[in-house]
């Protein structure tokens, strides 16, 4: 790879032929204050101050590099770290994200915010900044997701949230994300965005990814202290995106450090009922940017299946597409049954309960560690937890719990 695509995305928001803003007019010009107040603030010593302050005192960070030291003996092969973002303040990686843009928003005078979700973490993590800051929040999500997330929607509630069902459509991610766009065009003056996670028009997919560097950040510092050296390969669940290039981005520079991406193959891939569009969808333009897409020979967006709420979503951050055809990283799919495999095996062997979408970059490294020598070694990001998942498992292993 290129040392100048570490750059990216350029002026425009490109990442090579992806990414940009294909969005409606009105909504250009604060997307262009957005991306001037960013770059101010990045570059502002104060803010960044204020902010590692929050991510310390208030997430958690840095979150612990712990080694798998069971789970490594039973499969074999390299040993494997899991880095611990379900350790962090509301239970997963999306806080990293929210905490900038929340600071962003506070900066900007505005006395709104709203978002976006699908597993429903980034709803908490939404709606506990908002609640810190004092700030409304009004969070979209699926009508789908608010069935199979329930104790994430009773979170946002108590946090001071409105939660807003989506009916229309899949009923899912994709939908929910359509209706807070809407929302941002009506309400712009007094209203912040949070997007969660690496899509989006610009400058979303590389401020979002911005702040959740902070992963990939301490990886590089814990594996050379605890390692000696840098991972041989890193692995992370990818929906959107914003866990795995949070990983990723830091590392882009060491070549020698393999990166796997794993999309939610559902039933199948071969199946056509999945959410993995680098793995089987083609490029075009869902939700402002132009990227890798789930889509018909006529351009419409396909209905997506997966057991993970975070994964169920037709596309991906442009980023991802980039790198996926510079093949810088490597991206996989992994269906549902393997993810509820590893699921119980984490919990079981590990005493760990991991959220669904980490769920699946787990069942991966079962898969590629045996393929590596015992003197390699393995990160996986363990992106959240699993609390919010236990009632879908729970009905999928035939069990209720009232």
């Amino acid at each position: 790879m290129k040392d100048d695509t570490l750059q990216y995305p350029d002026s425009r928001g490109h990442f090579g032929p992806y990414g940009g803003r294909f969005v409606a007019e009105t909504l250009m010009e604060p997307l262009r204050q957005l991306e001037e107040a960013y770059a101010q603030f990045k570059a502002d010593p104060k803010f960044q101050a204020e902010l590692d302050f929050d991510l310390k005192h208030y997430v958690g960070r840095p979150s612990p590099l712990y080694p798998a030291d069971r789970m490594t003996k039973a499969w074999g092969g390299a040993r494997i770290w899991l880095k611990r973002e379900d350790l962090n303040h509301t239970g997963a990686h999306k806080v990293n994200n929210t905490v900038g843009q929340a600071l962003l928003a506070k900066h900007l005078g505005k006395t709104r915010i709203i978002a976006e979700t699908g597993a429903g973490q980034h709803g908490v993590a939404s709606a506990t900044i908002a609640a810190r800051l004092g700030l409304k929040c009004v969070v979209y999500m699926g009508a789908d997701d608010i069935e199979r997330q329930s104790p994430n929607v009773y979170r946002m509630k108590l946090l001071g949230a409105e939660v807003v069902p989506v009916t229309s459509g899949t009923r899912t991610l994709k939908d929910a994300l359509n209706e807070a766009m809407r929302d941002w065009v009506t309400n712009v003056d007094d209203t912040f965005y949070i997007i969660g996670t690496v899509a989006g028009p610009h400058p979303y997919p590389m401020l979002v990814r911005d702040f959740n560097a902070v992963v990939g950040r301490e990886v590089i510092v814990q594996s050379r202290e605890q390692i000696g050296r840098l991972p041989d390969a890193l692995v992370a669940c990818v929906g959107g995106g914003s866990n795995a290039i949070g990983l990723f981005h830091p590392l882009l520079g060491f070549p020698e450090v393999k990166m796997y991406g794993v999309e939610a193959g559902g039933d199948g891939v071969e199946t056509g009922r999945h959410a993995a569009p680098l793995s089987a969808g083609k490029p075009g333009v869902l939700h402002g940017n132009r990227t890798y897409i789930m889509a018909d020979e006529n351009g419409q967006i396909q209905g997506t299946h997966s057991i993970s709420a975070g994964l169920d979503y037709p596309g991906v951050g442009p980023e991802h597409s980039w790198l996926k055809d510079q093949g810088r990283v490597q991206y996989t799919a992994i269906n549902d049954d393997a993810a509820l495999a590893s699921f119980h095996e984490c919990a079981r062997i590990e005493g760990i309960i991991p959220a669904l979408e980490s769920a699946h970059a787990v069942a991966y490294a079962k898969v590629l560690a045996p393929t590596m020598r015992k003197d390699q070694n393995i990160v996986v990001n363990l992106s959240g937890r699993g609390d919010k998942d236990i009632f879908t498992v729970a009905k999928h292993d035939g069990i209720s719990l009232g």
